[in-house]
């Protein structure tokens, strides 16, 4: 009898370890982008049913359910991400190596003004607190602040290295990825001045970076395949866990309490917040490769990743060139 019950303590182990590993999630539709060219960043628009692509030299616009072309906004050089401003009726896309943002109408798609940025605009994102649109420009280690309302720069941050991503806390703190330093910059979102900053170790590198503003805690990917969790009142270290090759992406379900890693290998890792202090690893999801970015839908909960079918990579690229005509957007959501 005591064999039966350890066999069948070992054989229930071994089930409820194997469901840990395998969240359940599975890619629920896959869109089609025609046309050629890289991709970076997304943004989902729950409130007009809009789904934001970055594509080369363009944005794509789809219905984030069906997949539906909405439209197109052309830009003169590579895109990167796209900020909104409904306030205003405006959105605002990082032009990389143009140096610039390209400000344009909402519901027109019509391109209204190019501001001046540091140099490589690549994240952008719009801070809620001070209502202003920032850029994290690459090479020139800065930030660009803009005022939407006019649509002028206001204030330029200088870091210490270069600026990955960055995410607000929507009370007067801005966390920024530096990816140069392997730390977390705090910028004072009233004086736009640096406060704070925090090594991500464990972590080397940064990439991802999300937040948990009810529990304030960050969640950032790091290089050496880690996903940190950090506090972000004081900027310790909670945890760490290990996430994918190519981990470049994060995002945060608030309404689910999940934490997702998008690893340009093909698997999306999945953290659960269980409370402020304690975090579990739920496993990881095959996806493609390539789906190395993500935006996560706060309404329906899906989570959309970009991908396609690459050439092999050469010592001169900095990423795979992705052949023509394959590019697609992956929809995953739970079972």
């Amino acid at each position: 009898m005591k064999k039966y019950y350890f066999l069948a303590a070992m054989l229930l182990t071994a089930a409820l370890s194997d469901a840990q590993n395998k969240p359940a999630y599975h890619i629920s539709s896959t869109f089609a982008i025609e046309g050629t060219g890289g991709y970076d960043y997304m943004t989902v628009d729950s409130a007009s049913e809009k789904l934001y692509v970055s594509h080369g030299s363009q944005v794509n616009i789809l219905n984030k359910n069906t997949g539906e072309s909405l439209g197109i906004i052309k830009a003169e050089k590579d895109v990167h991400g796209i900020a909104l401003v409904h306030a205003l009726g405006k959105g605002y896309i990082s032009n990389g190596s143009l140096n610039k943002v390209v400000v344009f109408d909402l519901a027109t798609n019509k391109i209204l003004k190019y501001v001046p940025t540091g140099k490589f605009a690549d994240a952008i994102f719009f801070d809620d607190f001070s209502n202003k649109v920032i850029t994290c420009n690459g090479m020139s280690k800065n930030m660009t602040v803009i005022d939407p309302t006019n649509d002028t720069v206001v204030a330029t941050i200088q870091l210490t290295g270069w600026p990955e991503t960055a995410v607000s806390d929507g009370k007067g703190k801005i966390y920024v990825n530096n990816a140069e330093k392997a730390e977390m910059d705090v910028i004072d979102a009233t004086t736009f001045k640096i406060t704070h900053q925090w090594p991500n170790k464990p972590g080397s590198g940064a990439s991802g970076l999300a937040i948990d503003r009810e529990t304030m805690r960050l969640f950032a990917t790091c290089e050496n395949k880690l996903m940190i969790v950090m506090n972000a009142n004081n900027g310790k270290v909670l945890a760490s866990f290990p996430t994918g090759e190519g981990a470049d992406g994060a995002g945060f379900d608030n309404g689910l309490k999940t934490v997702y890693s998008s690893n340009g290998e093909g698997t999306l890792t999945v953290i659960k917040e269980l409370s402020a202090d304690k975090f579990i690893l739920s496993g990881n999801v095959v996806t493609k490769h390539g789906a190395r970015t993500i935006a996560v839908d706060q309404k329906t909960h899906k989570v959309y990743l970009p991908s396609g079918l690459f050439k092999p990579a050469t010592k001169e690229s900095f990423r795979p060139e992705m052949i023509p005509g394959t590019f697609k957007i992956l929809v995953v959501e739970m079972k």
